[in-house]
């Protein structure tokens, strides 16, 4: 496939996750699955007493209901969209398959109920077929497991890398980090090294010293840091061989129109 061609492959990820942001409608904490119109919302505010007392059910309300959830369903489908395309740059340019690229485990529950976890994307490095490509992962692993003080004889058993991979990191919700620290033990026990690769600079100072604390590689999206294991786009294009940066540089006056226009359609007036 031609550069053109990939690119419209790899464009498409981001582009529907964000119209999907266009339709957004308020859920106003009660859970419903397609939200409420703004007749529905007054509807629900004016049947309780105090919010219409105090005029809640004011059409600018709704806006701004609308305008808060929608900035947050942003967030979270640009981050969908991150992932989807991370992991189908990594299982092109290392020609790896779609089992290849995926990565889960399974925990027990109470009362022998098990559950399914997943991480974003997976590198095994023994895939990968391309012995120049093989020899970077792996030297790339040796160099994350040095920086993190990882035990010799662990790191020498690592036979592959596992991925987070986010747009950002703007929560201290500890319960998320907790269970990626959760993930992070599981990762090295199946002889995997864990990453977070985040494709912003948006991570607390504190949150990033915790994970590389806990034995995580921590990639972040710095574009004058040439160190593939601190920078997500030097890794991709010193160790993938795909230079993620130059496809966003070509691509950005798209994607701020498809920002634009669903930011447009989320803060105009019901």
């Amino acid at each position: 496939m031609d550069q053109d061609g990939q690119d419209c492959e790899y464009l498409a990820f981001l582009i529907n996750a964000i119209r999907v942001c266009a339709d957004y409608r308020p859920k106003l904490g009660h859970g419903a699955d397609k939200g409420y119109t703004l007749a529905e919302f007054q509807k629900v505010y004016r049947s309780d007493p105090f919010y219409n007392w105090i005029g809640l059910d004011n059409p600018l309300m709704y806006a701004a209901h609308k305008a808060a959830g929608g900035m947050t369903s942003i967030y979270r489908q640009i981050g969908f969209g991150c992932e989807r395309l991370f992991r189908r740059v990594i299982q092109d340019s290392l020609a790896l398959t779609d089992d290849d690229v995926k990565w889960s485990y399974t925990i027990k529950k109470g009362r022998g109920a098990m559950r399914t976890l997943h991480l974003d994307a997976r590198i095994p490095t023994d895939s990968v077929s391309d012995r120049a490509k093989r020899g970077a992962v792996k030297k790339w692993i040796a160099d994350c497991a040095a920086d993190l003080e990882v035990s010799a004889p662990i790191a020498a058993t690592l036979q592959g890398v596992v991925f987070e991979v986010r747009q950002g990191y703007k929560s201290k919700d500890s319960k998320r980090q907790n269970a990626d620290i959760v993930n992070a033990t599981t990762a090295y026990t199946k002889a995997y090294l864990p990453c977070v690769a985040i494709l912003s600079l948006q991570i607390d100072d504190d949150i990033a010293l915790r994970y590389r604390n806990e034995k995580w590689a921590l990639l972040t999206g710095g574009t004058e840091e040439q160190s593939s294991t601190r920078s997500v786009y030097a890794f991709m294009r010193n160790v993938i061989g795909y230079d993620l940066a130059a496809f966003f540089e070509r691509h950005s006056d798209t994607l701020k129109a498809e920002v634009n226009a669903v930011l447009k359609k989320l803060l105009a007036s019901p």
